[in-house]
């Protein structure tokens, strides 16, 4: 038994000993992974093939994309000149207009003054608006103004105003210059279609305008895509039978023809023919609001308030706070 486990203690030490031999021989010869390596290196290379291969791709799909959608070209200005004069729905008025041009893209309000001075009430009202402005003041002459309770139709106002509005865009503004002359009064409401429509205006462009005249609308009659005629119930023979709402000029228009203005002196309801005469004929005129059959903008001159309660409590010294703005 003794011998037995003598013998196989040797044979596992040789055992070891021939192991730990073939062991140490192996450390001495070189590995050969040529082929794992060379498969490792193959498949990064095509990985990153492929990576230069979608970037490329990318890039010309963007630049495909810059082709087929480029840059929308920029909006012509639209000019709205409102005169305006100091009254008590005055700022009522106004703040209406003004929530109206807010939603207008790339337009500039010329609001004119009919006093000798700018007035804190539309000087503040300005500059809280967030809008491109100019604030200018033209006083009417004492002989042309329109006293309290006189008709409306007595006397055109805003003429002086009008009129320097354009001044002002010819002096500060060049031919080349592209936009369009809208002249919006305080007294009106509009559609903001109204300034899609306007804002393609090549010459001069008309469109109806409602609860005008003593009807329900005012419009250009039109024919083939051209305007023939008015349909209008007072003075249809005035060569331009159209409200002040009713049209858009050009601006590079108006700059060719510098002496284009209102006439003062000019018979009642001929005020807008006064300009128009000088720039276009009733041939050129270019229709607007699908060819005249729809009203965006309508004459809603507001009610002259009553204040005869205001004037009793003034007259027993009870009137209401003047340091309130209304």
């Amino acid at each position: 038994m003794k011998v037995k486990l003598k013998n196989v203690f040797v044979v596992y030490f040789l055992v070891s000993v021939i192991g730990l031999m073939y062991a140490l021989l192996q450390l001495g010869q070189p590995c050969d992974c040529t082929h794992h390596l060379k498969s490792a290196s193959d498949l990064i290379h095509a990985k990153e093939k492929k990576l230069s291969q979608l970037q490329n791709e990318l890039k010309r799909l963007q630049g495909r994309e810059k082709v087929l959608e480029p840059a929308a070209p920029a909006l012509p200005i639209i000019y709205a000149i409102t005169p305006t004069y100091a009254r008590l729905v005055q700022k009522a008025e106004l703040v209406r207009l003004l929530q109206t041009l807010m939603h207008v893209k790339n337009l500039h309000w010329i609001v004119v003054e009919d006093s000798p001075v700018k007035t804190q009430l539309v000087s503040e009202l300005l500059a809280q608006s967030n809008l491109r402005f100019t604030h200018l003041h033209a006083e009417t002459p004492k002989e042309h103004k329109r006293k309290e309770n006189d008709p409306n139709w007595l006397k055109p106002r805003g003429v002086e105003q009008r009129n320097l509005a354009l001044q002002w865009l010819r002096e500060n503004r060049e031919l080349s210059d592209e936009g369009v002359v809208y002249f919006a009064d305080d007294d009106n409401t509009y559609s903001l279609r109204l300034f899609d429509e306007i804002r393609s205006t090549k010459r001069v462009s008309v469109w109806p305008v409602g609860l005008v005249g003593g009807l329900r609308f005012e419009r250009p009659l039109v024919e083939g895509g051209k305007v023939v005629g008015f349909y209008t119930a007072w003075k249809p023979n005035r060569p331009f039978p159209m409200d002040m709402a009713g049209f858009a000029v050009a601006l590079q228009l108006l700059l060719a023809n510098r002496e284009a203005r209102f006439d003062l002196l000019a018979e009642r309801g001929y005020l807008e023919s006064s300009l128009l005469q000088s720039l276009v004929s009733i041939e050129e005129l270019e229709p607007k609001a699908d060819n005249c059959t729809k009203v965006f903008v309508w004459h809603t001159r507001t009610e002259k308030p009553k204040m005869k309660q205001e004037e009793l409590l003034q007259k027993q010294g009870l009137g209401s706070d003047p340091s309130i703005e209304v």
